[in-house]
């Protein structure tokens, strides 16, 4: 893939006009660290995704990769450093901020309304898109019918680009693991992100899940126009999918570049390897 010549956005993106080309920078971070107590998460970390393309963070585990997710979307704010999203730096912004922002995130490990259908599930990814008042939405007419009606047709789109049009109205707690992963995909879709968070999306799959849930990944990009940074496991996929990648090990960056420049690096070899530092 190359992040230059990704096709135009359908209309499920949110269509921000930003001022960001695709192939440029929309989000950066720059020097930062990351502490615990007195145990150091991530240490004086820099790196960039540019706009229109797939940025992978792999290491091993306990590598800081999803503490850097967290520090990106706000649930963490460092010690040292900055984060800047299309040109502005952002100082301990909480999540709702970053989603409300443009910053679409999922989980390690599904974080769902299981007793909710598939259908709610993702409609509640639009609820920072819905802007008419509590009274209007409470007695459900004119313009509050009106928005609730193109929120349901933009759910709808997802739900049909996904497949699952067959478990829309089944409960998500009842659904096998991978539905499951693809129902937390159009959440986050449904907020019409800039920059798609993904936590090991494809954790537990077996592989004809894996490659399902790569192609979507691959569409969500490519059609929507989608920037997208995730960590995965599973090397196989990160060498297909990205576009760059970034190579944490106890905290600290220790490659970053094309997918065949890391895989090539004897840092990243010995990381992986368990050579002791």
């Amino acid at each position: 893939m190359n992040a230059h010549t990704k096709p135009p956005a359908m209309n499920l993106n949110s269509g921000r006009d930003d001022g960001v080309a695709v192939g440029e920078e929309l989000l950066s971070v720059d020097n930062v660290t990351l502490r615990f107590g007195g145990v150091t998460a991530i240490e004086d970390i820099s790196f960039d995704i540019r706009k229109g393309e797939v940025r992978a963070i792999i290491g091993p585990n306990g590598a800081g990769k999803t503490s850097m997710l967290n520090v990106i979307n706000g649930f963490y704010h460092p010690q040292e450093g900055t984060i800047r999203f299309r040109g502005e730096t952002r100082t301990k912004m909480k999540p709702y901020e970053a989603a409300a922002s443009g910053i679409a995130r999922t989980f390690q490990n599904v974080a769902l309304f299981t007793g909710m259908s598939t259908l709610d599930n993702i409609m509640s990814g639009r609820s920072l898109k819905m802007n008419k008042n509590f009274i209007t939405q409470m007695f459900y007419y004119g313009p509050a019918r009106d928005e609730e009606i193109e929120h349901r047709r933009r759910v709808e789109e997802i739900i049909d680009f996904l497949e699952i049009a067959h478990i829309r109205r089944q409960p998500v707690g009842k659904l096998p693991y991978g539905l499951q992963k693809r129902v937390e995909l159009g959440r986050a879709l449904a907020l019409e992100p800039d920059l798609l968070l993904l936590d090991e999306p494809m954790a537990g799959m077996n592989l004809e899940e894996k490659e399902d849930m790569s192609r979507f990944i691959i569409d969500v990009n490519q059609q929507f126009g989608t920037t997208i940074a995730l960590i995965e496991h599973d090397m196989g996929v990160v060498m297909d999918l990205a576009d760059r990648v970034v190579v944490l090990d106890y905290g600290k960056k220790i490659a970053d570049g094309i997918p065949e420049e890391v895989q090539a690096s004897q840092e990243v070899i010995d990381a992986y390897l368990g050579v002791p530092h």
